[in-house]
């Protein structure tokens, strides 16, 4: 749907995607079950976050130091093997999500959440900007209890900021499905793309003013 999102700035015109009901995608039976650890390999931890497009958070957390990569795919849903095309009838239950693998002695979780925070809108319900639909919705995922401790504490301190209520979801970690790979690295590998100069590139970049010390040398 992303693909149609570029070709209305083309032609000048608002367009939008996803469920037109604006109710979430989330199953109960999900946001109850137990939350699946992924265990450290060579010294490497990753997290899992979901905030609209993923080619936009794939971007920004591949610019903080500390993160190795950022991988774009699906998660948070009921249906297994999910692709671009599936998830965007919102009805898989999955959001656009990202998996970052990063070196915690270098950047931790918490950092990571408020990276999250700092780059998206927490008020706007199921989507980012003119990303809207269930498959587009706001989810941070815990693996472990002091992980939700850490989101929750957050989520409480940012809602002294807003008026309106915090829309991120919370919820325990499941499985992540990597995205096919045209969508591995978009935002670097396709910068004319109008979606990308309009959406995403404003986006990061309005990030990288907001924390400067969290950039990697190359990305200032």
């Amino acid at each position: 749907m992303k693909f149609l999102l570029a070709l209305s700035f083309l032609l000048g015109i608002n367009t939008g995607c996803g469920n037109p009901s604006g109710e979430s995608a989330t199953r109960p039976e999900i946001a109850t079950a137990d939350p699946v650890e992924v265990p450290a390999q060579n010294g490497l931890k990753k997290a899992y976050f979901a905030s609209g497009c993923f080619w936009c958070v794939e971007a920004v957390y591949e610019s903080v130091k500390g993160v190795k990569e950022a991988i774009s795919g699906y998660s948070g849903g009921h249906t297994k093997n999910p692709t671009y095309e599936s998830s965007n009838t919102g009805k898989t239950g999955h959001a656009e999500a990202v998996e970052v693998i990063y070196d915690p002695e270098k950047v931790d979780f918490a950092t990571l959440t408020d990276v999250y925070f700092g780059s998206m809108d927490p008020t706007q319900k199921n989507g980012q900007g003119p990303d809207m639909g269930s498959q587009y919705r706001s989810i941070i995922f815990y693996q472990n209890e002091e992980q939700k401790k850490i989101i929750e504490e957050k989520i409480d301190q940012l809602q002294k900021e807003y008026s309106k209520p915090i829309a991120v979801e919370v919820l325990p970690f499941q499985k992540f499905w990597k995205a096919e790979a045209y969508h591995q690295d978009y935002e670097k590998n396709n910068p004319n793309d109008p979606y990308i100069r309009n959406v995403s590139i404003p986006r990061i970049n309005k990030f990288k003013r907001k924390f400067p010390h969290l950039l990697k040398e190359d990305r200032h």
